[in-house]
Order: C-alpha cells, then sequence, then structure tokens
C-alpha cells in the first residue's frame, strides 16, 4: 500500500516530526476486483462487519446525508459506546467518489474530511484512494495514520483497506479483521 503525505505545501509543515502525523493523509491501494464490489464494501454492513474493525455502517447516500459506523461487541466490552463514528455525506458518484466528513466518538475534535476514490482500469482492477484530512484533528491524525498494534486499534487506514483488499480478493477475512 501506498501512503502519501500531501502536507509539504502547509505553511507549518517544517513543524511536523515523526511522532505527529500529517494532517493531511493518503493512502492508495489496488485491488483485483471491480469498482462496483469496491463501492458496496465501503457503504454496506454486509462487508463492513468482515473488514477493518467491523461493525455496521449506516449511510444515507445523498448529500447532507448522514453516516454512522457502528461499535462492535467487543468494542462495546472496550468502554466505548454504540458509534465508533458520525459524519455527513458530502459528495456521491458511484462508483468512483465518495466524500463524507468524518469525526472519531473518542475524540473531542472538529469533523475532518474522508474521501474515496476508486479508478477502474482494464481487467477490473482497481485503485481505491482514501484521503483523509485531519487539519485540526490532531489526534484522529495519529490515529488514522496507522503503524501501531492493529489488534489495540493501532492500524488504522493502512489496516482497514489491507483487510478490505484481502476480503475482496481471497473472500475471506484477514485475520484479525471484522467483527
Amino acid at each position: 500500500m501506498t501512503t502519501m503525505n500531501e502536507d509539504h505545501n502547509r505553511p507549518d509543515a517544517a513543524q511536523d516530526s515523526p511522532d505527529r502525523a500529517p494532517a493531511v493523509q493518503m493512502f492508495a491501494i489496488y485491488i483485483d476486483a471491480p469498482a462496483e464490489k469496491i463501492w458496496e464494501a465501503i457503504t454496506s454492513s454486509e462487508f463492513t462487519n468482515r473488514f477493518g474493525y467491523g461493525g455496521d455502517i449506516e449511510m444515507d447516500l445523498t448529500p447532507g446525508g448522514a453516516m454512522r459506523d457502528l461499535t462492535t461487541a467487543e468494542m462495546k466490552e472496550m468502554g466505548m459506546g454504540d458509534v465508533a463514528a458520525t459524519g455527513t455525506i458530502l459528495e456521491v458518484d458511484p462508483p468512483r467518489r465518495l466524500v463524507q466528513t468524518w469525526s472519531a466518538v473518542w475524540h473531542d475534535e472538529p469533523e475532518t474530511t474522508l474521501t474515496y476514490e476508486i479508478t477502474e482500469y482494464p481487467g477490473n482492477a482497481c485503485c481505491l484512494t482514501l484521503t483523509h484530512d485531519c487539519t485540526g484533528a490532531p489526534n484522529t491524525a495519529q490515529d488514522v495514520r496507522g503503524g501501531g498494534d492493529a489488534g489495540a486499534g493501532g492500524g488504522g487506514w493502512p489496516w482497514v483497506l489491507s483487510s478490505l483488499k484481502t476480503l475482496l480478493e481471497t473472500h475471506r477475512v484477514m485475520s484479525g479483521a471484522g467483527a
């Protein structure tokens, strides 16, 4: 998976350190699946329960519609409530682009913006690019960049996207992923 940092043009980019996650993070992964299947996987509970950290998703796929990532039984045992993240749908262009706000309930930070872009190539292979603009939300940026213990919630978007790829290409749940 490719991870890109778009912060190099920010006025405060020089203040970044290896311990501080960039405000805008971009992740790209190639998946051997048609765009429609990837779209379905990121927008329906049939799939969201089986990759990443699991849990149902509620999405009104119209601009202004609500989004809620619901917690799993395991998350609730760790002290979380019923909802892990909330947001508002900003832009919908199935199966190519979805833009939404995103707010992790465990942080008291401003909403962030999450953009999914799916580019399909001949033969149904696709590149899924996820851009997460966490400007003003440094704790969220730290969480979503990944690199930590995925079993303890530290895998971030790299963990989520890798497990999505595994599910769509092999039809099995990646070890430790899903609900």
